[in-house]
């Protein structure tokens, strides 16, 4: 299908203490599980997309060479103007376009999703979200929790390890 990767991931790239938690998860947690457990392929932005490049461009060519777009909501991403682009591009590509699915992970506890965009809340009412507990952090590395089955189920392709 002329795919490079098999998951985008968007998340917020503000550096306050409450994303300590989401980058350790997007760069250590994530590649772990998905990539050297499951054998996906990620696209992560600052690990994916290099210095020099056009960021802009860069991303809407990595995520036209993914198969799903996984977007981490946090009140960070959900309040941030700044990581809007990536969003953008990408909420445009899977309801506008139709050509890429979305998987939403909700990292902390969102509540009314009142305050979402309005694509957001839309793909929210299609499929929901996939629910980070904090009890996943005790074993965040079992590809076999409830959480990365549920992440799988939705990314069609066998863990080769279990």
């Amino acid at each position: 299908d002329g795919k490079i990767y098999d998951a985008y991931v968007i998340y917020p790239k503000n550096h306050s203490s409450e994303a300590n938690f989401v980058e350790y998860f997007v760069y250590q947690i994530m590649p772990d599980i998905l990539e050297n457990k499951c054998g996906y392929k990620l696209c992560i932005y600052g690990r994916d997309i290099y210095p020099g490049e056009d960021a802009a461009s860069a991303i809407e060519k990595r995520m036209q060479k993914s198969r799903y777009l996984i977007i981490l909501l946090t009140h960070q991403l959900i309040n941030s103007k700044e990581d809007a682009y990536d969003q953008h591009i990408a909420l445009y590509s899977a309801l506008i376009q139709n050509d890429t699915k979305v998987i939403l992970l909700e990292m902390e506890k969102i509540g009314t999703y009142g305050n979402l965009q309005e694509s957001l809340r839309f793909i929210i009412k299609q499929q929901g979200t996939i629910k980070w507990k904090e009890e996943h952090t005790v074993h965040p590395q079992s590809p076999n929790s409830k959480f990365w089955k549920q992440v799988r189920y939705h990314m069609p392709l066998t863990c080769r390890s279990s």
